[in-house]
Order: C-alpha cells, then structure tokens, then sequence
C-alpha cells in the first residue's frame, strides 16, 4: 500500500504570514489535514519559532548587503556600478538563505521529519536543499511565483546575457528535480513546458487572489473621504519593475499641467524604491496630493480600498509583466 504524504516543509526567501500566496498555501494543507512547516525569513518584530493558526514556523534572520535599486535614468558607470552590486548582494543573501534552509530541514528531518519540500521561488537556487532528501525518497515541489530571467531583466532593463543564462540554469536544475511544478497561471505553465520540458500531467496551476476574510467589504477611511476629493489607491511591491514612477509623473502631469487638485493618491506597499519613490514625489512636488504609506496594516488597507474612487495599476510593459498575473489587481 502506497504511504500518503501528510508532512509538508514549505521554504520561502519571505516574511510569512506576510508572503500571502504562501500563507493561503500553507493555511489549506493544514485544513486538509496535513501537517505543514515553514522556513522563512525573520522580520525584527518576529520571533525564531512560533505556531500560527496549526502552522509551524521556523524564522531565520534576514541579511541585505545592498539596497536593491534601479539603474533607470543612470550614467552607465553608475548603471554597472548598480548591476554589480545587486549581482554580488542577491549571489550573498540567496546563498546565505539556501544554506540555512539547508540546515534547518536538517534539523526539522531529524526532529519531526517531513514527506515533501515544498520550494517558493525566487530564489531557484532551493532545488540544492530539496536535492540531498530527494535521494532518501522525499518528493519535491517547484511552486514558481516569479520567472527569474525576466524579473531580472524587468528590474534591470536588461538584455540576455550572462546573468540570465545562470538565471536559467538555476531555473531549469528546479523544473528538472521537481516532481510537481505549480505556476500562478497558462503562461507560466507554457513556460515549464518549453524551458523545463515538463509534463503537462506535472504541472498545477495554482491561481493567486485575495483572501475573502481579509477583503471583506468594511467602512470607508473617514480621512479621506472627509477630504471631499476623487480617492486614488494603489495597493502591492515597490520595486524598480512595478511602474510606480510612471504613476507619480502622471500625478504631476495631472496637477501642474492640467491643473487639477481634486483627487488624494494613496500608494500602499514597501519595497526596494519605496525612499526612491518618496525622494521622486517631493521634486515632482507632490506633497500634499499623495501619500506614500508604506506597509500598513490589513485594518488600514481594507478602510482606505473602500474609500477608494479609483484604482490604479501602472505595471509598464516588461519580460515580466506581460506574462504574469498581480493580485494587487484582483484586491
């Protein structure tokens, strides 16, 4: 008789329960009555080792060396100073965290034991840690919430190269070990099966969404309601690829050029760009009609989504963009 898998290790370079996709996971195995175990990333406000909501996890600190800009608008000695930089700090922090990965599935084997590693990427460099208990019979699972060759080429405006050929090797040794692969939608899935020649049998789409408890419709921020003006809100990353600087400018365009003073932007989220981005807003003179929040809390952004007048996404055309599914949009 074939043994079931009811232990599950899920690793993720992220905060959980911040990552939500990973938490949604990891929340419906344990409903489902697996017995399910994080690795992930410790914020400073965060303890090493917990249980949430029958979910074990295990934190381990977060290192970054360098603050991941991008190189838009730059010199091109300051460019390559950028691209340097970022090509050593994410070769140091995705090393540190694949090898501590590594020996905490050593010791939570040991301890406990599990039937499947279950490997969020970025980065693909967990196929190294699922790789030695593969060969003690474990199964693997690839769950791919990015393609690193052209989240690397959005953020960097960069062409293929040397970087994205390692980038794909990476990417390829995980489609390879996997014994399932899951992506986020057909596109990616399409992906598997030319670059990893998957199975179509072996590959799962898994579609990201909103929480129905977290989003349920709540009272609308009085603030800004109160402010009598049209209510924009932009919800997810800041980061170098999502375009949110293109947003600022068009804010600009809107109140200098055209004149207008009656709407509030509300931009919720953190990222790499997010002091780039407030630097951005006070030259484009911006004070005043936008806020740049921040991470904020569930409480905050059901209030200010529902005292929204508009939504904004201003994700520009990229390698990466153009084949992937945001749930900022859906929120």
């Amino acid at each position: 008789m074939t043994r079931v898998a009811r232990k599950i290790l899920m690793l993720v370079e992220n905060y959980f329960p911040q990552d939500t996709r990973v938490a949604n996971e990891a929340s419906l195995l344990s409903d489902a009555g697996y017995q399910v175990t994080v690795i992930a990333l410790r914020r400073h406000d965060q303890t090493r080792h917990e249980t949430l909501n029958s979910v074990e996890v295990y934190r381990v600190p977060t290192l970054e060396l360098f603050k991941k800009t991008s190189c838009a608008n730059a010199s091109r000695m300051k460019c390559l100073v950028v691209k340097v930089k970022a090509f050593v700090g994410y070769t140091v922090e995705y090393c540190y965290f694949t090898v501590a990965c590594l020996i905490v599935s050593g010791y939570i084997f040991v301890r406990h034991g599990f039937d499947v590693i279950h490997a969020h990427n970025p980065p693909d460099t967990l196929f190294l840690v699922a790789l030695p208990f593969k060969l003690l019979g474990k199964k693997f699972v690839f769950d791919q919430h990015d393609l690193c060759p052209e989240l690397y080429r959005s953020r960097y405006s960069a062409a293929e190269g040397v970087y994205t050929g390692f980038l794909r090797i990476f990417e390829w040794c995980s489609l390879k070990l996997a014994d399932i692969t899951i992506a986020t939608n057909e596109s990616y899935k399409q992906i598997q099966i030319e670059r990893g020649n998957k199975n179509p049998r072996d590959i799962f789409i898994v579609r990201n969404g909103p929480d129905q408890v977290r989003m349920t419709p709540v009272a609308p921020n009085a603030r800004l309601r109160g402010m009598n003006k049209c209510i924009l809100c932009y919800i997810g990353s800041l980061n170098p690829q999502d375009g949110v600087d293109y947003l600022l400018r068009s804010l600009r365009h809107l109140l200098h050029e055209l004149k207008r003073s009656d709407f509030h932007c509300v931009v919720m989220g953190t990222g790499d760009s997010l002091q780039d981005l407030r630097n951005l807003a006070a030259t484009l003179q911006l004070n005043g009609c936008v806020e740049l929040l921040g991470f904020v809390s569930d409480e905050d952004l059901q209030a200010n989504l529902a005292a929204a007048d508009i939504c904004v996404d201003p994700d520009p055309s990229s390698p990466l963009n153009d084949v992937s599914t945001w749930i900022k949009v859906m929120q």
